[in-house]
């Protein structure tokens, strides 16, 4: 492994899923009862913190590093800063 790779260059796509986020997270998301599955959450989670079990989406907090995007793109405001 190289000094670059060392420095935070991401040497593979896909390894949010392997790196847990929650250490640092500023805001919590938290998904309501308007949630319908449309997966419009799941489609622009930068961090793969979010998925569809059953018949809504579900956190995953170790990843979710609180980025709220899911709240901006959700079309039923199903999803909301947990105060």
């Amino acid at each position: 492994m190289s000094k670059v790779e060392n420095l935070g260059v991401i040497a593979e796509p896909g390894s949010a899923n392997k790196d847990k986020k929650s250490g640092w997270r500023t805001f919590k998301p938290k998904i309501n009862e308007k949630c319908t599955n449309c997966g419009f959450c799941v489609s622009f989670c930068p961090e793969a913190g979010i998925t569809i079990e059953g018949d809504r989406a579900k956190i995953n907090y170790d990843y979710c590093k609180g980025c709220m995007i899911c709240v901006d793109v959700c079309p039923l405001k199903a999803i909301e800063e947990e105060k």
